[in-house]
């Protein structure tokens, strides 16, 4: 909306967009804001709770109480964690109910009732369970195991459930959400394969999955390793799009495949991973004493580590973010220098961007910070400058 003022200061956006058009783009800008309002409220709101919550002996009280049901520590912990879980889940319940089913349901985006929308959260709580509870036996033997040395093995352990995760989640998890089946039309298949071959890349099969189940909106997705890979596409994608546009998403899609984005976001991730557990492990450790904690491996103090977490996470976002956003230009840059649809690609950022309510335009601080991906029309400028570039070079 500024860009409008700027230019033409005496003409109002309504003046320029049809009217359901400037009524979208107002209502994207209040969904992505009130989403990330949201998100912050939450995450200063978790951050000064368990901070109470430990401070105030809160903690300390919940870990005593749990000497007569616990036969040794690791049970005692996770009736901790579950305890301290369930009440941060009362807590933070209108912010999910809010923030997970309202606000979709109030800009239309989302498919699902109430109670759908809470049985695939409980589903999602269950596998998270399912996943996370030996993490967190893992962590604490190493704890107790390593000493203070302890975020070593740890990281280890986690790069090496990082990669069966990325085995099973196509194959065995993404299932239990979705159904997933192979696509029915062959010629768009061989589009793909095609795009596949040319970035290098083995796929043996093309997948929809119902994503119209829970939202309206569309998305496609190239996930897995080895002999897991899948390329999904939303059924909300395939219903809507073109073959043009589809074969265009998935062109970026095998991008980051060519680019060798995943093997540098591996790399990365995992030197990201040790630094930021030996910066959580030096601080929690610093900072025991200010508890009132004698020993790092005290149940009482555990959330301590949260804390620092998500203090370092803070300051490592825009780094990480900003990274992503370069490679998703990268990407972009492949798929229209690939495909040669640069028509086609824009205008399905267009139509994903209006589908999806995304923010067109955000505040320049918002999406450095925040944004994972470039707003959709710093792409589209980026995608005009490789057509000038093109052109001009074929002069």
């Amino acid at each position: 909306m500024g860009s409008f003022f700027k230019d033409e200061p005496f003409t109002f956006p309504f003046a320029i967009l049809s009217p359901s058009l400037y009524l979208l783009n107002m209502n994207s800008k209040k969904y992505n804001n009130t989403k990330l309002a949201l998100s912050i409220g939450e995450s200063v709101l978790t951050f000064v709770l368990l901070f109470v919550f430990v401070k105030s002996g809160l903690s300390r009280l919940l870990d005593a109480s749990l000497d007569t049901f616990a036969i040794n520590e690791y049970a005692r912990l996770l009736l901790y964690t579950l305890a301290s879980g369930v009440g941060l889940a009362i807590l933070f319940s209108p912010f999910s109910v809010y923030g997970g089913f309202y606000l979709e349901q109030k800009y239309n985006l989302s498919n699902q009732t109430f109670l759908q929308w809470g049985w695939e959260s409980t589903k999602g709580i269950l596998v998270s369970l399912v996943i996370g509870i030996p993490i967190l036996l893992a962590f604490f033997y190493l704890m107790k195991s390593f000493g203070n040395n302890w975020w070593l093995p740890f990281a280890v352990f986690l790069f090496v459930v990082s990669v069966v995760l990325a085995k099973i989640v196509p194959v065995f998890i993404l299932p239990l959400f979705y159904k997933i089946a192979p696509i029915e039309n062959v010629e768009l298949k061989e589009k793909i394969m095609r795009l596949a071959t040319g970035a290098g890349m083995k796929v043996e099969n093309v997948f929809s999955f119902n994503m119209s189940k829970t939202t309206k909106k569309a998305n496609a997705a190239f996930t897995g390793l080895g002999k897991s890979k899948r390329v999904l596409l939303a059924d909300t994608l395939l219903e809507n799009y073109t073959m043009d546009e589809v074969e265009t998403v998935l062109a970026h899609e095998f991008g980051h495949y060519k680019k060798k984005h995943i093997i540098k976001n591996i790399f990365i991730g995992t030197i990201s991973s040790f630094i930021t557990l030996y910066l959580i492990a030096a601080g929690y450790r610093w900072s025991l004493s200010y508890f009132g904690a004698t020993q790092q491996t005290q149940l009482w103090v555990l959330p301590v580590l949260m804390l620092w977490g998500m203090g370092i996470s803070v300051c490592m976002q825009p780094i990480s973010n900003y990274i992503s956003r370069k490679f998703e230009y990268e990407a972009d840059a492949y798929a229209v220098n690939t495909t040669n649809k640069s028509e086609a690609f824009i205008g399905t950022l267009d139509k994903l961007t209006e589908q999806n309510l995304g923010d067109r335009d955000p505040h320049p601080f918002v999406e450095w910070f925040f944004y994972s991906h470039p707003s959709i029309n710093k792409r589209k400028s980026a995608i005009q400058s490789i057509l000038t570039t093109t052109e001009a070079g074929n002069l």
